[in-house]
């Protein structure tokens, strides 16, 4: 998987190296409590290097899950880009839609690295040809929809479509992004 680079940020591969990273950032319920239709909390070094194994078998030439580190070398979250689940009953009637989503460490909000990070991807997706990216945002996330609205997302409403859940959906179309 290919790295991305923003001013103060770089998106890399995951490695087994960042197990513990891993496990500190998905055991906190205030950061995952928004990943899914049921977020659990991740309990074991074991879980996050399978996990981490998982983030690297993604190999497209357009998708991802990228670790995100500042200039400093330091982690400070997760950002994919993926085809989004469809809820039961729900059909596909056209292309594959893709998301993109985000969690970051709590040492590392308000300091506009999910924004950073995000527009990044979707300049590189965007460049790769990918012309359309929802994100699916929990309607309580009001944090992730606000990076939505600095992206210049459109918000779409709220939608069962994906994750057998509710969810307010938000679109970037060009998706041509400025940090």
């Amino acid at each position: 998987m290919r790295m991305i680079t923003s001013e103060r940020l770089l998106l890399r591969p995951w490695q087994e190296d960042d197990a513990d990273f891993l496990l500190d950032l998905e055991c906190r319920w205030e950061v995952v409590r928004f990943l899914g239709a049921h977020p659990a909390t991740m309990r074991t070094r074991a879980d996050a290097l399978a996990s981490i194994r998982r983030r690297r078998a993604v190999d497209h030439p357009v998708h991802g899950i990228w670790a995100i580190t500042a200039t400093d070398g330091s982690l400070v979250g997760n950002l994919l880009l993926k085809p989004i689940p469809l809820s039961a009953g729900e059909s596909s009637d056209g292309p594959t839609d893709v998301e993109i989503g985000w969690h970051l460490h709590p040492d590392a909000w308000g300091h506009g690295y999910a924004t950073e990070a995000a527009a990044a991807v979707l300049r590189d997706a965007a460049g790769r040809g990918l012309t359309r990216v929802l994100a699916v945002t929990d309607p309580e996330n009001h944090a992730s929809q606000a990076v939505c609205r600095r992206l210049g997302m459109t918000a779409l409403g709220r939608t069962t479509r994906y994750y057998d859940t509710v969810n307010d959906l938000f679109e970037s179309a060009g998706v041509s992004h400025e940090a």
